[in-house]
């Protein structure tokens, strides 16, 4: 949760000691453990963002078709609509022997194969609507494992000063991933074609699943190894099938209707898309009151649905508003930065070579140095100057790319600009996450930390959605200028948002437990 201002240096000497706690040995493994949580889901998210709005660019994609990919990333913004099935279900066979939360992470591990694999056999990009169909299916599934892995991250370590470590180490492995999946992609779409590139991080993205799959068992395990691992496979193919067959359907019904409505390439259907995203949010901010009035016996704060919502504005009240205002000015610069620099480097001339040692060696070790740095200031330092250090980060990494356009074309300088890039918002991110898994109550972990990351996500990605139509209004520096700009308004939220303190939940003690 937020810290109220006054109660912050009480909170810091916690931190101190709880922080000389996480260094023990047993903590060792569980910093380890979401090293390889992270990178299992950073691997697929460049697949389905900058990697593809690079194949699509070099295929000849108008850049406001490029621009309507980037939406495809706004799945996330949903998760919460099918985080309570998480927290409720476990997956037959693999829940019983290992857990609910590492049966979800592994059903969707082999989600995440399957689909890439789908993106590899239509490499080609000669259907559109094929390739936003995988493309969707992948960003699903690396959702859906990152619903999982958020829920027992918070469970397992629910202090700010527990949160720094194990954040950076996910973080890690997520950057570490997203930059060999970019950089690695990349270098094979060079020396050997998409289909391989795609291939490959398929196979890569794999390999934590026989890792998860030999480690211990949960306590409560049933049946042997054996018996759970084939019954789990069985049921995911059930699942992965009947999950391609309703995505294929709402896709279709989708196409037929924007195509009935005139949608096209140069439509501006911003404005709808977003007034759809924003429904479920702005219904429950419009309740806040009532709300707020809500007793413990309410329907509505008891329901598995909306529950884990609900409780968020009954806890925070009015204060929630600025804080979600907040979260979803935070990342802006990132996420606005992935979807258009790999096309702007493809328009200044760079070749694959350059851009795969961009965002290799130097990507990845400048957003290992931002994450460590974003992670030990998460959690020893007062958070709201964390975040504010943080969202200046955020927004130089984008105004290099000004830079960037502007300057010769160089190796070094396209080298320099992605470290800083890379830096700025790997140390912005870190701390970011840390401030969201505070704000969750430990009833709900999962759910309401997708709610949040989600909602966080939602305008930008709305905006990375018209991003190719903006640019070719304000161009390339224009466009870069205007999302650090976004990026560092987070700033004049902060004076708020320090105090916002959630109200002691008035259930009982047996029901308030994790």
């Amino acid at each position: 949760m937020a810290i109220e201002a006054g109660a912050l240096d009480t909170e810091l000497k916690t931190n101190e000691m709880a922080a000389a706690q996480a260094v023990r040995p047993r903590n060792w493994r569980l910093l380890g453990l979401y090293l390889l949580l992270g990178f299992s889901a950073g691997l697929p998210f460049y697949m389905f963002n900058a990697v593809l709005t690079l194949r699509l660019a070099r295929h000849g994609v108008d850049i406001a078709v490029i621009g309507f990919f980037a939406w495809v990333a706004l799945l996330p913004t949903f998760k919460f609509a099918w985080a309570p099935v998480l927290e409720r279900f476990e997956v037959p066979g693999f829940g019983r022997f290992w857990g609910k939360r590492r049966g979800w992470i592994m059903l969707s591990q082999l989600g995440i194969f399957t689909s890439m694999l789908s993106m590899a056999m239509t490499s080609s990009d000669e259907s559109l609507p094929l390739t936003a169909l995988f493309a969707v299916l992948l960003a699903f599934w690396t959702t859906t494992l990152e619903i999982a892995a958020d829920g027992w991250r918070i469970e397992l370590a629910p202090t700010q000063a527990e949160q720094g470590p194990v954040v950076a180490a996910n973080l890690w492995g997520y950057r570490s991933a997203m930059v060999a999946a970019g950089s690695g992609a990349v270098y094979v779409a060079a020396k050997a074609g998409w289909t391989w590139a795609y291939l490959v991080i398929a196979i890569a993205a794999f390999l934590p699943f026989p890792i998860l799959a030999m480690m211990r068992p949960d306590p409560d395990a049933v049946g042997s190894r054996g018996a759970a691992l084939g019954t789990g496979i069985v049921a995911s193919l059930a699942i992965l099938s009947a999950t391609t067959i309703a995505a294929a359907v709402v896709g279709g019904i989708a196409l037929e209707l924007a195509g009935a409505a005139g949608v096209g390439a140069d439509s501006d259907v911003t404005p709808v898309v977003l007034a759809i995203c924003l429904l479920p949010f702005v219904l429950l901010a419009a309740a806040l009151p009532r709300i707020r009035r809500m007793g413990p016996d309410a329907p509505a704060r008891r329901s598995a649905a909306i529950g884990p919502y609900v409780d968020i504005f009954w806890r925070y009240g009015f204060a929630a508003l600025p804080v979600l205002v907040f979260v979803s000015f935070y990342r802006m610069g990132d996420v606005l930065t992935l979807t258009l620099s790999h096309p702007l480097w493809n328009a200044a001339g760079y070749s694959l070579e350059e851009i795969s040692m961009a965002d290799g060696v130097v990507a990845l070790t400048c957003s290992m140095a931002g994450v460590a740095i974003g992670g030990w200031m998460a959690g020893r330092w007062r958070m709201g100057w964390a975040l504010a250090i943080g969202a200046v980060a955020s927004a130089v990494g984008n105004w290099v790319f000004t830079w960037l356009w502007w300057a010769p074309r160089e190796s070094w300088v396209l080298y320099v600009a992605a470290g800083i890039d890379q830096f700025g918002h790997g140390l912005a991110g870190a701390v970011f996450v840390v401030y969201l898994s505070l704000l969750v109550n430990p009833r709900y972990p999962g759910a309401q930390y997708a709610f949040l990351s989600g909602f966080a996500f939602l305008l930008p990605r709305l905006l990375a959605g018209a991003s190719g139509a903006i640019q070719k209004v304000i161009g390339y520096d224009g466009f870069f200028i205007m999302s650090g700009a976004m990026s560092l308004a987070a700033v004049l939220f902060l004076p708020v948002i320090v105090r916002a303190v959630p109200r002691k939940s008035d259930m009982p003690p047996e029901e308030d437990a994790p």
